[in-house]
């Protein structure tokens, strides 16, 4: 599995998926007021955490689009979606969502405000995953120091930060430094993409932060 960053909550993640052909996800893409580049490629599949409601798929992009709660099985890849009932509202709705491909468990908390509002039914589901991606440049989205607990209570293998700051972006949020302060880590250094396989997680005794950069 290859991991890659384009900011925010974008990353591409391609994998093998059925009949050992690759399959790419794409997150989140990313849009032109953002200030960054959004990625230019064809997914296999489209994930969002955050849609307009009611919610109307992209017709720029002609791959599966998974914009909300469900269970899914696509190109040997496991998705499951659970809606935030907390952080939506009539004009937005927002999903959490735990991808299993390559017997690698992700989970992505997407646009998480609140560590109360992910709803322990929700918790329990992301309790043995391998790579967590949550937010990690504080306001609007959950602060760091409830990120952390959060990650402390979950204990996965490698914790892969997002919705920090990084150059071109137009709004505000932290440098990731300070998120990795609060977890009272040594020095990252940011890595192009990351390559995983399962048998690499085994060999993780302590939970890792692997920050990406654009």
């Amino acid at each position: 599995m290859i991991i890659s960053f384009y900011g925010e909550n974008c990353f591409k993640i391609s994998a093998r998926g059925g009949q050992n052909e690759t399959t790419i996800i794409l997150t989140d893409p990313l849009s032109n007021q953002s200030g960054l580049t959004p990625a230019r490629l064809k997914p296999d599949i489209l994930i969002k955490t955050l849609t307009a409601f009611p919610v109307v798929e992209s017709p720029d992009c002609q791959c599966r689009q998974i914009l909300g709660p469900g269970e899914y099985n696509l190109k040997n890849t496991d998705i499951r979606g659970f809606n935030l009932n907390k952080e939506s509202t009539e004009k937005f709705l927002k999903t959490v969502y735990l991808i299993k491909i390559e017997d690698i468990k992700l989970g992505f908390l997407g646009h998480l405000s609140e560590l109360n509002n992910l709803e322990p039914e929700i918790l329990e589901y992301f309790e043995e995953i391998d790579l967590l991606f949550i937010p990690a440049g504080g306001s609007p989205f959950i602060d760091q120091k409830s990120a952390i607990k959060l990650i402390k209570q979950l204990e996965p293998k490698i914790v892969i930060p997002t919705l920090f700051k990084i150059p071109g972006l137009k709004r505000k949020t932290d440098d990731v430094k300070k998120f990795i302060e609060e977890f009272n880590c040594q020095k990252t250094t940011p890595q192009e993409k990351l390559t995983i396989k399962k048998k690499d997680l085994e060999e993780i005794k302590k939970t890792e932060i692997i920050v990406l950069r654009p």
